[in-house]
């Protein structure tokens, strides 16, 4: 999933640059470019916390899928904050790349669940519910 959005990504770096320097000059330009890889690196890091989790449990998965939803907005918002300190830097620009780069990820996301990818997840079971289930067979079996 990862691998197949960073082909659009490297795409849309080039554009958004030209579409940010061609409406405000070079920091617009670079600005647009940082929001469209910020929004890439995001989607990737979310991408592999899930693969981790999901070779732990399923309250990890969920967890990681939850809090790492907030954690990556801020991890948007305080890159935003902290280039804005930057004299080059455009947020206007940065915003005009990150939230329509944001609303296509969900989309292709949205897409591949609708498709059924998340049906060849395979995540283990909870060692606990196991132990508990083999605990309960042995009962059962005196």
């Amino acid at each position: 999933m990862v691998r197949r959005a960073l082909v659009p990504s490297l795409v849309a770096l080039p554009i958004a640059f030209l579409l940010g320097f061609a409406i405000s000059g070079s920091g617009a330009g670079v600005s647009a470019a940082i929001g469209i890889a910020i929004v890439y690196a995001n989607f990737a890091a979310h991408g592999l916390s899930l693969a981790w989790a999901s070779t732990i449990s399923v309250p990890v998965v969920q967890g990681v899928a939850l809090g790492g939803s907030v954690l990556r907005l801020g991890v948007i918002v305080g890159a935003m904050f902290a280039l804005n300190t930057l004299g080059w830097f455009s947020p206007l620009a940065f915003g005009l790349a990150v939230v329509p780069a944001t609303m296509l990820l969900l989309a292709y996301e949205a897409r591949l669940a609708i498709r059924g990818a998340g049906a060849t997840l395979q995540i283990p079971a909870d060692a606990a519910a196991v132990r508990a289930a083999e605990a309960l067979a042995a009962r059962e079996a005196h």
